[in-house]
């Protein structure tokens, strides 16, 4: 009896340690990022769509994680799919940065997965600049960046103007990213809580402008809007919605651009098209989708549907092409926009990563150049 007690408290007590050295873990290592301090909670708690301590979709959002999906998960992750990722590593444009801050018409430059730098009335501009190797806490765990090289070195890079920020995962928020470029970059404007993050990451607070859903501000000659999307947050097992997500809006002298960061299809993209649109361009979330997470993340069909609803011109699918994230293969979310936009009449974008475009002339890559990579 004695025996079977003191089993039992010596597996509670190493539990409790361990749950106790995970918190501590959590807390102390940078890379998670900040916690609101209790005054910006209670700031936060005025906002509709902030409940019981987290931020909410506008719209019932749930995803699959009962356990016969986490079963047919964990089944998927280990089956042997040759074209969820390139078969040789993916080539790159190397971008130069002379007259980047010339006031040239606007260009964009696909700096793979969701980081794209937009040149627009004289200022140059980063959205969701994730250039690290793997959109991971760690970088030696998870999936491999396709390319093995960037179009460039961050320490290369101009000043920027400002970088945009969808929401926190690692995937659009990186921390070594963040730590490198930090002294280049003029503002930030970030979803509400996600400043917390880049304070602790050592970004001056007075750089930083977090913003809530159908804010808008005015920054250089640009109008900016934050908008909604349909998805989630956080960085560790503890900060679940912790932060705000959306999607950005940007309105130049003669332009209009669209960032949608990641969202499932909704209501939302309507509302944003008759308020902001019609857009030049749009930069809409492609990749990285699964039945069991529908909800959170577009099929192609849904997002060509999505640029459709904000009233786009042309759309550069992003959200692919750099990292496997999901089960599909690495090339069908450009394959199946490539077949829908014919049929509906939309103007893709399809560049390699570093390669540039002119909104002003109309005439994008369509090239099916990721052929050359795949398995199929």
């Amino acid at each position: 009896m004695r025996k079977g007690l003191k089993a039992l408290l010596t597996f509670t007590l190493g539990c409790f340690f361990i749950v106790m050295f995970a918190l501590f873990f959590m807390r102390s290592y940078e890379v998670f990022g900040g916690k609101a301090p209790k005054n910006k909670i209670e700031e936060y708690q005025t906002f509709a769509y902030f409940k019981e301590g987290r931020f909410q979709n506008a719209i019932p959002t749930t995803m699959d994680n009962d356990f016969s999906s986490t079963v047919s998960m964990i089944r998927d992750f280990f089956k042997n799919d040759p074209n969820r990722q390139p078969t040789k590593p993916l080539p790159v444009k190397k971008i130069d940065f002379s007259g980047i801050k010339e006031n040239q018409p606007t260009q964009i430059t696909w700096l793979g997965h969701s980081a794209v730098l937009l040149q627009i009335d004289g200022k140059a501009i980063l959205f969701d600049p994730m250039l690290g190797e793997s959109p991971s806490p760690f970088s030696s765990i998870g999936s491999k960046r396709f390319q093995k090289e960037l179009p460039f070195q961050i320490e290369d890079l101009p000043p920027i103007d400002a970088v945009f920020i969808s929401h926190d995962h690692y995937d659009h928020l990186d921390h070594g990213t963040i730590k490198k470029l930090k002294a280049k970059v003029n503002q930030f404007f970030v979803p509400l809580g996600i400043e917390n993050h880049l304070v602790r990451w050592g970004v001056d607070p007075a750089k930083i402008q977090a913003m809530t859903w159908w804010d808008e501000t005015e920054y250089a000659d640009l109008t900016i809007a934050f908008t909604p999307a349909r998805h989630f947050s956080g960085r560790s097992l503890m900060d679940r919605n912790a932060t705000l997500w959306g999607s950005w809006v940007l309105i130049g002298k003669e332009q209009r651009v669209y960032f949608s960061g990641d969202s499932g299809y909704g209501p939302h993209f309507k509302e944003i098209g008759k308020k902001y649109g019609p857009f030049d361009f749009t930069m809409m979330e492609s990749g990285q989708y699964d039945d069991r997470w529908a909800a959170i993340h577009m099929k192609p069909e849904e997002s060509i549907q999505a640029h459709l609803d904000v009233k786009g011109k042309a759309m550069m699918p992003i959200h692919w092409g750099a990292f496997t994230l999901a089960f599909h293969d690495w090339t069908d979310p450009v394959e199946r926009e490539l077949k829908l936009a014919e049929q509906r009449e939309v103007t893709l974008a399809l560049p390699q990563v570093g390669e540039k475009m002119m909104i002003k002339d109309g005439r994008y890559p369509s090239e099916p150049w990721w052929r050359a990579f795949s398995s199929n």
